[in-house]
């Protein structure tokens, strides 16, 4: 789509539904949600979680996009898909539940590959989001998307680790900013002065911002032999070297580290981790050992995580309000800690 469509007004039933939200970022905010397009590439248990957040925050459409049919692994965190669905396309068994969620918003479901999709197709949207997608896919829809002023996001789970990734290209929003007043400014000292302490008026002005993002091929690439980037290196989470180990294990498994494969695919991990970071010019100590045991199927409370994260983060984007992460956030499920990294090419 490029520019947004023009927002359209709030019927009294959408302000009734919506009446919190609302309050909490505004009825300007709130249209600009009900006039958006989402894709979501991918219902495993973090697309179900990030259809939820999407469909109750009152996006105006929501395509549900994946060509997988449900497997046994999807009963660990898929609450989408009812009982009684194996075999059946994931995209396709999640539309009922997904649209009773709220019926305002249009779901609908397509049974197609991410990967077959034409340029144009990518251009009927305001969001793209992908999740359980190659590296390769990644790269290729990202792309499509900065060219089509798309915004586009990515994320993951993998056992006890998840990841986000923005690439909202050149992004403005607005910032809600205090400004305090107080009485009796001018006077020197005295009781005047300290009665001026107690009496304070704050209030809110909204201050519009500019923030530009990088390609996620770019944010993959990183030099790490220039200086700049070495003094970097210990202070970035593990988990940006894991990510890019468990994304070469996907292009060359065509699937994701499994429970029933568990020590097979360990050692098959432990290998790409010295063969990745070798690549990225950086020591496989920055991986710690252990990293190879949690990395296996995707965890409810993680997938909850992510998902909520990154539901955030599309509302901030559609709604243009508030500062957005820049560009990366990573979730340790082992430790229940997460973090953002802004990585550029320097």
């Amino acid at each position: 789509m490029g520019e947004q469509a023009a927002a359209p007004a709030i019927s009294e039933e959408e302000a009734a539904q919506y009446d919190r939200q609302i309050r909490l970022w505004g009825l300007e905010a709130q249209k600009r949600l009900r006039a958006s397009r989402v894709l979501l590439a991918g219902l495993a248990g973090l697309g179900a979680e990030l259809a939820k957040n999407l469909v109750l925050a009152g996006v105006r459409a929501l395509t549900l996009l994946d060509h997988r049919q449900v497997s046994p692994e999807d009963a660990r965190a898929q609450f989408l898909v009812p009982a009684g669905s194996l075999g059946r396309n994931r995209a396709e068994a999640s539309l009922e539940r997904a649209q009773a969620l709220n019926p305002m918003v249009d779901v609908q479901a397509d049974p197609e590959d991410v990967a077959q999709k034409p340029e144009e197709f990518f251009a009927r949207f305001d969001v793209v989001c992908l999740t359980c997608c190659p590296r390769e896919v990644l790269l290729r829809v990202d792309q499509i998307c900065q060219q089509q002023g798309v915004r586009f996001f990515a994320g993951d789970v993998f056992g006890c680790h998840g990841y986000m990734f923005a690439d909202l290209g050149e992004h403005e929003f607005a910032e809600e900013k205090m400004k305090v007043a107080k009485d009796g400014q001018g006077a020197e000292d005295g009781p005047q002065v300290k009665k001026a302490k107690l009496n304070v008026a704050e209030t809110t002005t909204l201050v519009k911002k500019r923030m530009a993002f990088c390609l996620l091929k770019e944010a993959l690439s990183i030099n790490w032999n220039n200086e700049k980037t070495k003094t970097s290196l210990k202070r970035i989470a593990p988990d940006y070297f894991l990510l890019q180990v468990l994304m070469r294990f996907r292009t060359e498994k065509g699937r994701d580290p499994s429970p029933q494969s568990s020590r097979e695919d360990a050692e098959a991990l432990l290998q790409l981790r010295t063969d990745v970071l070798g690549s990225l010019g950086v020591g496989t100590d920055l991986l710690p050992d252990d990293f190879a045991s949690c990395c296996f199927s995707e965890m409810a409370p993680v997938c909850a995580v992510v998902g909520g994260v990154l539901g955030q983060e599309v509302v901030k984007a559609l709604s243009q309000r508030d500062p957005p992460l820049n560009n990366f956030f990573f979730f340790d499920g082992m430790r229940g800690s997460g973090v953002v990294e802004c990585l550029v090419p320097s």
